[in-house]
């Protein structure tokens, strides 16, 4: 790889200069063992001197690097994300406001409305590629300017087609930006980082829908004082805010580590050499070529692991997509009020934003994903059969009311730990890429079932409904233990070979810098 900036349009780390870092270290700039510059061949010099560029910064420096990126990166990544679910799902909440009634909607129309955006959002998941190829900041400031217009335009809607259209562009608008963002981070955060980060923006989903609800219960109060239907209203309070946002995201998204303004050269540098490290335990080597490569991608689409994470997206998509735009609907026929029906679809929320929080952060500490999986999926299933009984034998609507807690907790945390999953086991930003583009086009066809699950010939009990929801996420369970036993399987086999390399080496009185790079091959995080 010839050494300087890489091309406008890739998202490849970029180098920075190490001039900082000898300046205050004059001890050390002379050490034969240590790069006078970072250039891209120092960068892809010999492992033993990879290992010692390592010594460059402390722990202390590399954490605060990390809160630093939490601080100006994450929380703002989660915060558009909330801004995009709450665009997304608010619909749940103008239907109880008045929006079927004044637009003449059956249910079979407002269903139409809910698949119409999944449709597009299913046809349009390739754009997740497109972070390889555009410049972060740009891109994703379209994407958001792109989707608060639309939001914001539901409503000025009059008629049934018109409202689809625009729920059929919506659905492109978020497409480009939502099943990326997973992606996006990793260029800037290590494997064992990613989940408790993947956490902070998804936990901004049930955040936003529990926020929905509150602000849909004052808007609904204050319906009858303004010369506007409450719905439209709605529409307009919640999908304006992301127009703002949109230009701000110009300014502070980064494409690269290298290139955030918020921190300074020292701490650009640190950004960068972290992550060329774990590419190198990662046997991820950096031959120059920017863009998307085609061999890797090819393997992504033949690599089972990310079919069968695929598979278990899908089957928590169902749950996923279905109880947000729902909920209120659900609520109120437990005999509650409209009113009160906005107000209590939030508290479900709130309690899934902290589980997702506190399981990310466990199973960052553990680097283990599997058991958290697993133990949510089996609680958001339980969640689902309690709602599903207390239905099928008549129960009071309070204890079917509890159930929605575990269920709504479950799959909000499944599907964090789903989407760091697919991330963590591909060596290459081509094949994180595609496998997170699989993740989404397979996962998307879950909605398509999802949300036709509560029809109103269903209500009051929808027990059909909560029971496919049930089957789903206990099937998602099963699917992680599945995927939990070959990942065991490959670390294994590359432990016989690392080892097999190891025992050549040894018998040749050989060391090879290609085998040297095997043998630090890093597991699959099971």
């Amino acid at each position: 790889m010839d050494s300087g900036e890489a091309p406008s349009g890739s998202f490849e780390l970029q180098d920075v200069s190490s001039s900082t870092w000898q300046h205050s270290n004059p001890q050390h700039a002379s050490d034969s063992r240590l790069p006078t510059s970072t250039s891209d061949d120092d960068f892809l010099g010999p492992e033993q001197d990879r290992a010692t560029s390592s010594s460059i910064y402390t722990a202390e420096e590399e954490r605060a690097v990390v809160r630093k990126l939490d601080r100006r990166l994450v929380l703002f990544i989660s915060l558009l994300y909330m801004l995009s679910f709450l665009d997304r799902s608010n619909i749940g909440n103008a239907r109880i406001a008045g929006l079927t009634e004044d637009l003449n909607l059956s249910s079979s129309q407002y269903e139409w409305l809910l698949t119409s955006f999944y449709c597009t959002y299913i046809t349009f998941q390739w754009m997740t590629l497109l972070y390889r190829v555009i410049p972060a900041h740009i891109y994703i400031s379209a994407c958001v300017l792109t989707w608060s217009l639309i939001a914001s335009s539901q409503a000025f809607a009059g008629s049934f087609s018109s409202m689809l259209i625009l729920r059929a562009l919506l659905g492109i608008g978020e497409a480009a930006f939502s099943p990326g963002i997973p992606f996006l981070l990793s260029f800037f955060f290590k494997r064992e980082e990613l989940a408790f980060r993947t956490g902070l923006f998804i936990s901004a989903a049930p955040l936003a829908t529990s926020f929905a609800s509150s602000l849909a219960w004052l808007i609904t109060k204050a319906g009858d004082h303004v010369p506007i239907a409450a719905w439209r209203l709605l529409f307009l309070v919640e999908g304006f805010p992301s127009i703002i946002f949109a230009m701000l995201a110009w300014y502070q998204i980064p494409d690269t580590p290298s290139k955030a303004r918020y921190l300074n050269q020292r701490e650009r540098e640190i950004a960068h050499e972290r992550l060329e490290e774990e590419k190198d335990a990662g046997k991820q080597q950096m031959n120059g070529k920017s863009g998307l490569q085609w061999r890797e991608i090819r393997e992504a689409l033949t690599d089972r692991k990310c079919w069968i994470t695929a598979c278990m997206f899908f089957s928590c998509n169902i749950a996923f997509s279905s109880l947000p735009p729902f909920l209120p609907t659900i609520v109120h026929e437990m005999n509650y009020t409209a009113l009160a029906s906005q107000a209590l679809s939030a508290p479900p929320y709130l309690f899934a934003f902290a589980v997702v929080l506190i399981t990310a952060f466990l199973s960052d500490r553990s680097r283990n994903r599997s058991f958290y999986v697993i133990f949510h999926a089996l609680l958001g299933g339980s969640g689902y059969l309690f709602i599903t009984l207390g239905g099928a034998l008549r129960a009071n609507s309070g204890w079917r009311y509890v159930g929605v807690y575990p269920a709504a907790a479950g799959f909000f945390s499944a599907i964090t730990l789903i989407l760091t999953w697919t991330i963590n086991n591909q060596n290459s930003d081509s094949k994180r890429g595609t496998g997170v583009a699989m993740l989404n086009l397979v996962g998307q066809f879950g909605p398509l079932v999802g949300t036709r699950l509560y029809p109103d010939s269903d209500k009051p009990y929808y027990v059909r409904g909560m029971a496919v929801c049930s089957f789903f996420m206990f099937l998602v369970a099963l699917l992680a233990w599945w995927l939990r036993r070959v990942l065991i399987g490959e670390n294994e086999r590359w432990k016989d070979q690392d080892d097999a390399i190891g025992k050549r080496e040894e018998e040749e009185g050989l060391v090879g810098q290609d085998d040297s790079r095997m043998r630090a091959r890093s597991k699959n995080i099971l």
